[in-house]
């Protein structure tokens, strides 16, 4: 019970960062309307394994060369901006249609699972507010003292959470009273998420390590 407290604070200072709306979120949604309940939650699995990359890039100190560096802060500041940048664009560009899948409720024909996967662990990786917040996490919450075997029972903690949450919010915003409605204005919300995403890229874009 020692580091008992630690824990409970890295959960919830954690907890806090993975509800605030930011594009994990944006995609999730995308993705649960646009497609599947079923795409929408392994984009939050795929989320859950960009953690776990934070996590361990953080445990052997990369993640302190990576915020010291401009260089290797810009690229994947850039490389995550022009990420979602990509996706805002293809939901700009993306056709409304109605074809059957394996979720009733889609709107148009699903993704595999592996590529929705894809989208959500290369949208949680690429996004450099993510590699400075799990650096400050553990640089400035946890002590550096505290056992290996803890901050890896933490990091899978923040995975795991990561992922249910997001499996959460893809489950509300599929239901089917949201996913009814969201058939009647589908071009126009498909063009409201595509430009959200583009803001988004941008500001990842614009953004900078202080």
């Amino acid at each position: 019970m020692e580091y008992f407290s630690i824990i409970v604070t890295v959960a919830i200072v954690h907890l806090l960062a993975v509800m605030s709306p930011g594009p994990d979120f944006v995609m999730v949604t995308r993705n649960s309307l646009v497609y599947s309940r079923r795409t929408g939650i392994y984009s939050a699995i795929g989320l859950g394994f960009g953690i776990m990359v934070h996590i361990i890039y953080s445990l052997i100190g990369i993640g302190i060369i990576i915020s010291k560096s401009v260089v290797l802060f810009n690229i994947i500041k850039y490389l995550g901006a022009g990420y979602l940048i990509y996706l805002g664009y293809k939901s700009l560009t993306a056709k409304s249609t109605h074809t059957e899948s394996t979720d009733k409720y889609s709107t148009k024909q699903d993704i595999s699972k592996w590529k929705a996967m894809r989208m959500g662990f290369l949208t949680n990786v690429l996004n450099p507010k993510a590699t400075l917040f799990f650096l400050s996490l553990f640089t400035l919450v946890i002590n550096p003292q505290t056992p290996l075997s803890v901050k890896i029972f933490m990091g899978l903690e923040m995975s795991v959470v990561t992922a249910l949450w997001f499996a959460f919010v893809a489950f509300l915003v599929s239901h089917r009273l949201v996913k009814s409605r969201f058939n009647k204005i589908q071009n126009y919300a498909g063009k409201f998420i595509g430009v959200v995403l583009i803001a988004l890229g941008i500001k990842v874009a614009l953004s900078s390590a202080k």
